[in-house]
């Protein structure tokens, strides 16, 4: 990326769309040095393509459906991402299992949002399962994409108190509030060249190993 130009983004979905439109809101009002090339979504319906059009940003749908199988899906979505030239591919409740050549033509360059605090709650419905379990803390983690499914190392994590009376929806409306905050974050801390991954170190963080992830609010660099 040449100095002083903005990250190129490309953002995938599958549905709504919050973390996409706090990402692009963190581009507007200049939080995040980057911009959204394009908006991808694996299903036509999905309401984020409407708001990525309301920002006059371009969309794409590659459908899953009309391939037969995962590889041969995964080669098309990679054309139409390459086609963008993005810095960053950004997962943003993209609900398809990537194969491991996709993640690793975009290796170091990949990021993904997950309901939990991984590794634990790895996969889905992690709301339900937190309050199955009994947790009393839950959250949100930002992390590279690797070829274990919600395995890639962790950067940044928000902590979510489980409070007494909380059902899912209570519960995921707090966690996605932390997620909205600490997606753009991490996205500014690689905009910025601070945040990298090395294939031998792991995470990178102001050119020093990460040892273990960061904490929103807590341990999160200064700006």
């Amino acid at each position: 990326m040449k100095p002083g130009s903005k990250l190129r983004i490309v953002v995938l979905i599958s549905g709504s769309g919050s973390n996409l439109q706090a990402i692009m809101d963190a581009c507007t009002y200049g939080a995040l040095h980057a911009e959204v090339s394009a908006v991808i979504s694996n299903a036509g319906n999905a309401y984020g393509l409407q708001r990525a059009r309301a920002a006059g940003i371009p969309t794409e749908v590659v459908a899953h459906a009309d391939y037969p199988d995962r590889g041969a899906f995964d080669a098309a979505l990679v054309k139409k991402i390459d086609r963008y030239q993005p810095g960053l591919v950004v997962l943003a409740g993209f609900m398809r299992i990537l194969t491991p050549d996709f993640v690793q033509h975009y290796a170091g360059r990949l990021l993904n949002i997950h309901p939990s605090l991984l590794p634990r709650l790895q996969g889905l419905h992690t709301h339900r399962r937190a309050l199955e379990e009994q947790h009393r803390i839950h959250g949100a983690s930002v992390h590279f994409v690797t070829e274990e499914l919600d395995g890639g190392p962790v950067v940044l994590q928000a902590e979510v108190a489980v409070l007494p009376g909380d059902d899912e929806s209570t519960l995921a409306a707090r966690v996605l509030q932390q997620e909205h905050q600490i997606y753009p974050a991490v996205i500014q801390w690689f905009a910025q060249g601070r945040l990298r991954l090395d294939p031998e170190q792991g995470v990178m963080m102001d050119d020093a190993p990460l040892q273990q992830p960061l904490r929103w609010a807590t341990d999160s660099p200064a700006a």
